[in-house]
């Protein structure tokens, strides 16, 4: 499954990709977690998308209650957008 978080970051922040920093140092030290990646929108530089790959949903709710993700990314994650961000995979090649 793939959980993808959505930020709209002004142009003026530069402590942004700072912040986010520790956030993927925590998600990418869980169980579970096969890759975490911070991307920015090539047509509106305002769009950044923090996308997390795991094993299963499973995985992904222990490693979002645990306490390193609470202390390091849980704090980052609420500049998201309030979107639906749990996508499980339906068709891979």
């Amino acid at each position: 499954m793939y959980a993808v978080f959505r930020f709209d970051v002004p142009a003026d922040d530069a402590s942004f990709t700072q912040a986010a920093a520790p956030a993927l140092d925590a998600l990418r030290a869980s169980t579970g977690c096969l890759s975490a990646a911070l991307v920015r929108a090539v047509e509106d530089p305002a769009l950044w998308l923090l996308i997390a790959q795991w094993e299963g949903v499973g995985a992904y709710r222990r490693a979002m209650g645990s306490y390193d993700v609470k202390l390091y990314a849980h704090p980052f994650l609420v500049r998201a957008r309030p979107d639906e961000s749990a996508f499980e995979v339906i068709e891979h090649r």
